[in-house]
Formats: structure tokens, sequence, C-alpha cells
């Protein structure tokens, strides 16, 4: 969903987490999580690396700009557009970390 338009206090479906549509869901459920409250303390690099197992395939990195958004929304901070994050996880990899 557009971060725009989240209502954190309408979370039925994961589609209501920020920049969450129909394949991020879907990718969402690969990984065991079928509520958002089973974001809170998860770890999107965890995430984006169990992911790339899960399905075999390497994702595209922005995955996990993605899934830094909906863990952070669910931990409490604003929702904002996943490629606020980007550079974050640009530098956070250059890191070695």
């Amino acid at each position: 969903m557009n971060p725009t338009k989240v209502k954190r206090d309408n979370l039925s479906k994961l589609t209501d987490l920020p920049n969450i549509g129909k394949a991020g869901a879907k990718d969402l459920n690969l990984l065991g999580i079928h509520q958002s409250e089973q974001l809170v303390g998860k770890c999107p690099y965890e995430m984006y690396y169990s992911l790339c197992f899960a399905t075999g395939e390497s994702h595209d990195p922005c995955v996990i700009d993605v899934f830094i958004s909906i863990t952070r929304f669910m931990n409490g901070e604003e929702p904002l557009p996943w490629w606020e994050y980007t550079q974050e996880r640009k530098n956070f990899l250059s890191e070695g970390k």
C-alpha cells in the first residue's frame, strides 16, 4: 500500500502495510509471515536472505528496502516510501555487515 494511505489501526491484511502489494504479501507468506504483528523485531536483512533461499533465486536488493520499511513501521516508525531506505541499505551492505 502507498505509505501515505497506511492507517496503523487498520492492518487486517499484509497489503495494508506500507509498500506491500500482492507480490510482497506472497513473499512474506513464503517466510511464514501471515499477520503484520509477526514483523515486530524481525531483521530485514535476514528476511531477504531467507526469501532468496526459499525461492532459490537472488531477489532485487530493493526488496531489502521494502523489508526495512515494514519492520520499522511495525516497530513504531512512520510509514515511508521504500526508497527512503535505499542509501541506508547500501551503506550497511558496503560495511560488510
